[in-house]
């Protein structure tokens, strides 16, 4: 192949619909018209042999030979960019969306410190917190470009491809209204003589916790399964509902609202990890935001 035949910027359009699948959106993302990706697309067609994106149900889908293509080009790409070393553009002129994907957990404690420190130091970035599915699918997102940073628990994450760093490390405590009637002579029975919150963005009645109880020979009564720790707070408040909750999900006047104590038996707790694709170490956006969140999770602690 003449690789002086090839234009670059039809990989560029080429990565984008690979992302989208999906002419229209990939065209926004580019902001190109549709008539010139769709033009691009064709090309590309004819570069590779290949249909790239074929109709499917529910829309356009990737053929075998654009899965295939996918991580190389991307590298492809960003290997360019070093070659090409553009001059480094000062932060608060940057123009970029960072896409976080991260759970309810450590999404309460992020959110509103990045939204103030970036107003500050790179008010041109914006920031898209996605939601969280768990932690394959969080490092799929990252492997295709879909999402720049995850924030959650990558147990044993030993892929060469990924940063991943421990940011803290999560214990848990036990909640419940200031005049709790379990409160005086706190025990392990009189824990689960009360019904417990369980938050799950699954829909989960089970935990870790239940497996602890049943090697005791005890059990709990879920009495309420909710999907947001944001939604424990107000629960807690108005019955006789206990949870058992990650320390720094507890709101900042948790202190004053409610009885805490710790677990009547040993709970492991859990580390929370800082992530993103090796092929994003030297986007500056991207790096300027997880400091920031190095920043706002290691004080938490």
């Amino acid at each position: 192949m003449n690789l002086r035949s090839i234009d670059l910027n039809l990989l560029v359009v080429l990565d984008a619909l690979l992302d989208e699948a999906h002419v229209s959106r990939a065209a926004a993302k580019l902001n190109l018209s549709q008539p010139a990706t769709s033009s691009a697309l064709e090309r590309c067609r004819h570069l590779f042999g290949d249909p790239l994106l074929e109709r499917g149900k529910g829309g356009m889908r990737l053929t075998p030979k654009a899965e295939a293509l996918r991580d190389p080009l991307k590298n492809l790409l960003v290997g360019i960019a070093a070659v090409v070393d553009a001059p480094e553009e000062p932060l608060h002129e940057i123009r970029q969306c960072v896409r976080v994907v991260t759970a309810d957990h450590p999404g309460i404690l992020i959110t509103g410190p990045l939204h103030r420190a970036l107003a500050r130091s790179a008010p041109g970035i914006d920031i898209v917190i996605q939601p969280w599915h768990g932690a394959p699918a969080a490092l799929e997102s990252l492997a295709r470009g879909a999402s720049d940073i995850a924030v959650s628990v990558f147990p044993s994450l030993d892929d060469a491809a990924f940063h991943c760093e421990t940011l803290l490390d999560e214990d848990y405590v036990v909640a419940m209204r200031n005049d709790h009637p379990a409160a005086a002579g706190f025990s392990l029975d009189r824990w689960l003589d009360y019904p417990h919150i369980i938050v799950s963005g699954r829909g989960e009645t089970r935990s870790g916790l239940d497996d602890q109880l049943a090697a005791l020979g005890k059990f709990r009564r879920v009495g309420i399964v909710v999907p947001s720790f944001l939604m424990v707070p107000p629960l807690l408040e108005e019955s006789d509902l206990i949870v058992m909750m990650p320390r720094h999900c507890l709101p900042p006047d948790a202190a004053s609202r409610f009885h805490i104590v710790e677990p009547p038996i040993p709970v492991p707790g859990f580390p929370l990890h800082l992530a993103w694709h090796r092929r994003r170490d030297k986007d500056r956006a991207v790096q300027h935001v997880a400091d920031h969140l190095r920043d706002i999770l290691t004080s938490a602690v």
